[in-house]
């Protein structure tokens, strides 16, 4: 578990990243990076600009310290998320940042598993692959079934895919938090 200070230097780095990637600058890595920001793993950037999504890229695994995965992550959500146009100067101001700390990936054998708002999933079958973060099925008021479904699209298989025995399912839990409630002093 991060502590306040240690999201707060995250939340900080990402935002950097995001305005250097706007601006076409370098992002400045902090000077003195708390030890449990120099470990490995896996994270995600999601960006939202007036509560929209706008861009959200990630690494399952990272052979990057952590606040370089961090980094990078923010500066590719904001120019690189196929899904979007780059993001500009002029929604700076209206951008709110999410980041997504996972724990390492865990494969299963029975759906009962997976504990929806808990867990993440990843589906592979073949060269497919799709991710979702714990935080999506409780956005849309998904079933544990109606999730694995929609990792599988996100894999680009058919929404049953998850039944079949040559697909493979894992799981991950994330440290989720944010700009507006780690900041403020809320609970993230």
């Amino acid at each position: 578990m991060l502590s306040e200070s240690e999201r707060h230097t995250l939340l900080t780095v990402a935002r950097s990243a995001v305005e250097a990637a706007v601006s076409e600058t370098s992002p400045e890595r902090p000077s003195d990076v708390p030890p449990q920001l120099l470990r490995n793993a896996g994270a995600f950037v999601t960006l939202r600009v007036r509560g929209d999504l706008r861009g959200c890229i990630g690494y399952i695994e990272s052979p990057e310290p952590l606040i370089d995965t961090v980094r990078d992550a923010a500066m590719k959500a904001a120019l690189t998320d196929f899904r979007f146009s780059p993001l500009q100067p002029g929604e700076l101001a209206d951008l709110d940042i999410e980041i997504s700390v996972l724990s390492p990936v865990s494969r299963i054998t029975e759906v009962g598993e997976i504990e929806v708002g808990k867990h993440g999933l990843i589906i592979e079958r073949g060269h497919h692959r799709g991710l979702l973060l714990p935080q999506v099925p409780l956005e849309y008021g998904w079933t544990r079934e109606e999730f694995l479904s929609h990792t599988c699209r996100k894999a680009g298989l058919p929404p049953s895919a998850w039944k079949n025995p040559d697909t493979a399912i894992y799981l991950f839990s994330a440290e989720v938090f944010d700009e507006t409630r780690s900041l403020s002093g809320r609970p993230a």
